[in-house]
């Protein structure tokens, strides 16, 4: 039996060989474990490897989905995410193809997702060479942040109006493991006052989904008194094989 992360059992009868990957991040694990050559349909966001868009059908984004063009391309499998795709793109997808959906707040989960995908795939040594991987970065980074002071944190994802990541989310699983103690007590991704700014001593603002930059650390400047940084949005809230190299990216980013 084939189950995904959200329990729901899957008719597969054989090893999916045609698969479209409607999440960028998963997209990008794919490849990982070897699987390019299976894939006939990504995303518009779909930027790792970097070729690969040029290689594979564009379907659209992660919200808006061209479904003729995935069904022209007959898949075996569509890989979707609990968050990054609707409950109707999942429905709609259902008749076309079997419908494998991850459901990740923490490491945990990713590493549980990795596995999983690595059953599905046949792909079982190079998911677990992946995980073995990211746990032993995990361990090390641990150690290295086991003495840093804690500071209150909030994490932006997008302007006008201003939005961070809340709990209930893989960012704020990995904020938790930097030390960063997020102000916001709010579920998934709520809108933030200036006011509820001013609470933290930190403000991330990431790289995606809203291209924050230098200017928008200046226009915040004249607003709050806080440590405001640019960070890599990638390194926050894409999992898969992505968090290998994310602890490192973490250390530099504490030094």
């Amino acid at each position: 039996m084939i189950y995904d992360q959200l329990q729901r059992q899957l008719n597969i009868a054989h090893p999916p060989k045609r698969i479209v990957s409607l999440v960028p991040s998963q997209t990008e694990l794919l490849v990982d474990l070897g699987l390019k050559d299976r894939l006939v349909g990504v995303t518009k966001f779909c930027v790792h490897p970097k070729e690969l868009r040029k290689e594979v059908t564009v379907v659209g984004g992660t919200k808006e989905v061209h479904f003729d063009k995935i069904s022209d391309l007959q898949p075996d499998i569509v890989i979707c995410n609990k968050e990054e795709n609707t409950k109707e793109i999942v429905a709609t997808l259902e008749p076309i193809a079997p419908v494998w959906v991850s459901d990740i707040s923490t490491i945990e989960d990713n590493n549980e997702m990795i596995q999983l995908l690595g059953n599905l795939f046949q792909a079982q040594e190079k998911a677990r060479a992946i995980i073995d991987d990211i746990n032993r970065e995990f361990e090390n980074f641990s150690s290295f942040i086991k003495d840093k002071p804690s500071k209150k944190v909030a994490y932006l994802i997008w302007k006008n109006p201003y939005m961070a990541a809340g709990t209930d989310t893989f960012i704020n699983s990995l904020l938790q493991l930097n030390k960063f103690q997020n102000i916001l007590t709010e579920t998934r991704y709520p809108e933030v006052t200036i006011a509820q700014l001013e609470n933290a001593s930190t403000v991330l603002l990431s790289s995606e989904p809203f291209p924050f930059g230098e200017k928008h650390i200046s226009e915040l400047s004249e607003k709050i008194n806080a440590d405001i940084r640019l960070v890599d949005g990638e390194y926050f809230s894409w999992y898969g094989s992505r968090l290998k190299a994310a602890f490192q990216y973490f250390k530099k980013l504490h030094a």
